[in-house]
């Protein structure tokens, strides 16, 4: 199993990026897929989710600016996020836990991918 995060970047504040997630050695469809962000300093904490059945879970910060999708047929998994301040800045991460349930808990996930770095900064 393997995650790979991609897509981050330096963007000024109000400007947007696309998180994607590859996903290879299982079968994405079937499984729940959720994004992660860690801030220097700051305990990694959850961002969004998407179960298998494509319900959609964003933490309280990103609701209105973010969205999460899947395109199981390109095993992969997009954050679009929009509107971007500088409290967004961290390392962003997409990990998988062990069903189709969407999940933030960080304790549940099995496998994670390496992260990918968005700065948010004028």
């Amino acid at each position: 199993v393997q995650l790979q995060a991609s897509g981050g970047g330096l963007v000024q504040p109000g400007a947007s990026l696309r998180l994607s997630c590859a996903a290879s050695g299982f079968t994405l469809d079937t499984y729940a897929i959720s994004w992660f962000r860690q801030a220097p300093g700051k305990e990694r904490e959850g961002v969004s989710c998407i179960s298998s059945d494509a319900y959609r879970y964003y933490t309280d910060s990103v609701k209105g600016r973010f969205t999460i999708s899947r395109d199981n047929a390109k095993n992969e998994v997009y954050l679009q996020m929009n509107s971007l301040k500088p409290e967004d800045t961290a390392v962003y991460y997409c990990a998988r836990v062990g069903g189709g349930l969407c999940n933030l808990n960080y304790n549940d996930m099995q496998y994670w991918g390496k992260g990918t770095l968005v700065t948010v900064s004028s």
